[in-house]
């Protein structure tokens, strides 16, 4: 017997469930497998074979990319066997199949003495399976600030009146600090102050009998960044200034934004922005006036603003008179060819299927570096669903209207004469669970 699978078509799809029975019909729901094949899914196969005989028949007559079906007009009596397959272009994978027969009958109302009793495929009760309809708003990361509200009102639907619990990456909740009002149609998730620990997945899980439907929804608060950790005056020459500072300790939770930078004259001592949303942590102020000597402040800035304080230089930039001659011991040409640096790495991303995203980072390197886009460790150069930019530094990918099947590590590579460096970051692009409406 060839146990051989080939790596071009799927595994086989996760978690196979009966979601109802009616005297006509049956729905059944399963999740993606884990492996999808190097050449991509195509869509599912569900095929039914009636108990004694041999013949499976699919019940539909093409790949359907859906992850719930209904079988209809089915006869009173029918014993039911069902499988589903995942196929690719090179055909169909293994597939999962139900534990036990699905009879279809007769439903009848019966009081439920024992509501922890797990649902057969025979249960004859009248019941509707659980269903958790998640706000749009809330399918993606859920973004709050320390010190607001959290209120995450959740509807949900089942027969009878379903059971609900929630969990805080993966453990039950602080009641000092979060509250849960449970009613019949919908659960609220009220914090009254959030703090960073209030970050992470929270997941409603909701019971109706042996059935449960699971939702997950990931909670960021964040605050502003603290300054950046140290700042120095690298050089001072005719009328320019150039500066080096740290990224800060602290980001506040999220990703920053970039850094403003500010200059200052000794004489009047205020303050005046000359550079905003700069991501580099290296930058040469031009235009100083001759005559003045220059203070240079830098704050860090993330989604909820500007650090509550910047970094200051400690030494003034004495920008010289033109009558004065300077008397240089002796003059040592600079050398400002270095090996590629990143100066900003790479963050783990999270994106919602069919908008486009992008990835950044920011590299330091003299001569100018080659940049090079891998992900999951092969080149993506040209493939035109990616464009690359590099700017001043800044690198940027951008992947157009990204799927499920984009998720992975990504790595910025530059290269120059003196050598190389690169960063990763996993990007990972949740796609929403796909119900089908009921299928003819």
């Amino acid at each position: 017997m060839n146990l051989f699978i080939s790596p071009d078509v799927p595994s086989a799809p996760l978690l196979l469930t009966l979601e109802d029975v009616s005297n006509s019909s049956v729905t059944v729901s399963w999740e993606p497998p884990e492996r999808l094949g190097r050449l991509g899914l195509q869509g599912y196969v569900l095929e039914l074979c009636r108990e004694g005989a041999s013949e499976w028949v699919p019940v539909s007559a093409r790949p359907m990319m859906v992850t719930q079906q209904t079988v209809r007009n089915l006869a009173l009596g029918d014993k039911l066997l069902l499988r589903v397959s995942a196929v690719s272009s090179a055909g169909a994978g293994p597939p999962a199949m139900l534990d036990q027969p699905v009879h279809i009958r007769e439903n009848i109302e019966t009081p439920i003495s024992h509501p922890t009793a797990l649902l057969s495929p025979d249960s004859c009760f009248d019941l509707e399976a659980p269903k958790i309809r998640v706000p749009r708003h809330l399918r993606q990361t859920y973004i709050r600030q320390v010190g607001e509200t959290v209120n995450l009102q959740i509807p949900f639907q089942g027969k009878p009146k379903p059971q609900a619990t929630w969990t805080h990456n993966g453990h039950a909740l602080d009641s000092q600090r979060v509250s849960v009002r449970t009613g019949d149609q919908d659960s609220i998730l009220f914090i009254r102050s959030a703090q960073r620990s209030d970050s992470g997945r929270y997941e409603l899980t909701v019971h109706v009998e042996g059935l449960e439907a699971k939702a997950a929804i990931d909670i960021l608060v964040i605050e502003k960044p603290g300054p950046p950790s140290s700042i120095r005056l690298l050089d001072v020459w005719g009328c320019n200034a150039a500066l080096q500072w740290t990224p800060p300790q602290d980001t506040g939770n999220t990703e920053l934004l970039g850094y403003t930078v500010q200059k200052a004259d000794k004489k009047t001592g205020q303050w005046f922005t000359v550079l905003e949303r700069y991501h580099p942590t290296t930058c040469t102020i031009s235009d100083l006036i001759i005559g003045n000597s220059y203070s240079f402040r830098v704050f860090s800035e993330n989604l909820c603003g500007l650090s509550a304080s910047a970094t200051i230089t400690k030494e003034l930039a004495h920008i010289q008179k033109a009558d004065i001659a300077a008397k240089p011991k002796g003059f040592i040409e600079r050398d400002f060819s270095e090996a590629p640096s990143f100066t900003q790495p790479l963050a783990d991303h999270t994106s919602t299927p069919g908008y486009s995203t992008q990835l950044f980072c920011s590299v330091r390197a003299s001569p100018k570096p080659k940049i090079i886009w891998m992900k999951n460790k092969m080149e993506i150069q040209g493939n035109p669903k990616y464009r690359a930019l590099s700017e001043q530094g800044v690198c940027t990918l951008e992947i157009r209207k990204p799927s499920p099947f984009d998720s992975g590590v990504y790595t910025c590579k530059a290269i120059n004469v003196l050598g190389e460096a690169s960063v990763d970051c996993r990007l990972e692009v949740k796609g929403e669970s796909l119900r089908m409406g009921e299928q003819e």
